[in-house]
């Protein structure tokens, strides 16, 4: 299986150069100053370069959440239940939580995957194929590999075997969503515990401190949190030399993992997604690291209260689209940042240029050559 990852991973090439630049021309003769809209300009340049095309629509949209316990909570590093993990999983598809809440008011499918929830899901809530009817699924796609990972302080949480089995679990989502139609989708999670696990990866793939990237997750108090930034730096100082794939089956978790394959299929499949917040981030930086060019069809969202999502989304090098001082995960952020795409697609869609307007544009003659994202 590792092999098929490795031929993936050298098929993903770059954005269409010459979509980029036929893009970047009509930027420059719509009815306005050339980069008065800004971010939305470098979007929709981005995505030409995504697609082939100048023109994108946008509408059809899709969320994959990846949802796993984490063995590490045995550490006293979460302040909720486990029980949570399942609770959400299932809620996800009920149009209940917080991401499915906005997902069921825009129109906008979600792809929700089990790939370690420690309670039994029953088995009339879960399926084991992705597209159904010609559709995403909404029970709750069973790629389940245990009653979730390792507890990371004692030993490593997964195997090599079955980290790069989510990764693909990721591909697979991502071919799922393009088969189905949609044309950009966003990643997010569920998983108690997941903020040691994503705070253990960061670290590990930046050499920053647990202490700089170690947050309060959904509420740890004084003495949690300093467990927790211990815990992080003893289980990080055992991975170095590790490359990517080994530094996630160590002190990862499946759904990171999966969320890693989410973001390098992407890139594979050529569609635009969605950066969540802190653990999408992590993830994010993961995939650009096993494959840089995947960074290319990634687009920021919310900027994260959890302390490590600056130092994340830092070293990837992508902009977030927005503050609203968001914290929930699950993909939260991705409805909200595909209005946002939806509105640069509509502003280069749409508006005239200079010539359609019978606008005289010889006052912005002088105007200077502005540089995209």
């Amino acid at each position: 299986m590792e092999n098929t990852l490795l031929n993936i991973l050298g098929c993903i090439s770059g954005l269409d150069e010459n979509a980029v630049k036929e893009a970047k021309a009509r930027q420059e003769v719509l009815a306005k100053p050339t980069g008065a809209l800004g971010t939305l300009e470098d979007l929709s340049v981005q995505l030409a370069g995504i697609t082939g095309n100048v023109k994108n629509d946008m509408t059809k949209q899709a969320v994959v959440i990846m949802s796993s316990d984490n063995g590490v909570v045995e550490e006293g590093v979460a302040s909720a239940p486990q029980s949570v993990t399942y609770s959400q999983t299932i809620n996800f598809t009920r149009g209940l939580t917080g991401v499915s809440s906005m997902a069921k008011y825009y129109g906008i499918d979600l792809l929700v995957v089990n790939l370690g929830v420690k309670m039994d899901i029953p088995d009339k809530l879960m399926t084991a194929e992705a597209v159904e009817d010609g559709k995403l699924t909404k029970k709750i796609l069973n790629r389940r590999l245990s009653a979730g990972t390792k507890n990371l302080a004692k030993e490593p949480a997964m195997s090599r075997e079955d980290c790069v089995k989510c990764i693909m679990t990721g591909i697979e989502s991502v071919r799922a969503i393009k088969e189905t139609g949609h044309q950009i989708l966003g990643v997010g999670e569920m998983g108690i515990g997941n903020t040691t696990t994503s705070a253990c990866v960061l670290s590990a793939l930046t050499s920053a401190k647990g202490q700089e990237v170690v947050g309060r997750g959904g509420g740890l108090n004084d003495e949690g949190l300093a467990k927790k930034v211990r815990i992080v730096d003893e289980a990080v100082a055992k991975t170095k030399g590790m490359d990517v794939i080994d530094i996630l089956a160590n002190v990862g978790g499946y759904d990171i993992a999966a969320m890693v394959g989410a973001f390098v299929g992407a890139a594979y499949y050529k569609l635009p997604v969605v950066i969540d917040g802190y653990i999408s981030a992590v993830a994010a930086l993961a995939a650009f690291k096993l494959c840089p060019k995947s960074k290319e069809y990634m687009i920021g969202s919310h900027i994260s209260k959890e302390p490590g999502y600056l130092i994340a989304i830092d070293n990837l090098g992508v902009k977030p689209l927005f503050n609203l001082g968001m914290r929930l995960g699950e993909g939260s952020g991705c409805p909200i940042s595909f209005k946002i795409v939806e509105t640069a697609t509509a502003a280069m869609n749409l508006m005239a240029t200079y010539d359609e307007g019978a606008i005289d544009a010889d006052y912005l003659d002088e105007r200077k050559e502005r540089t995209f994202f």
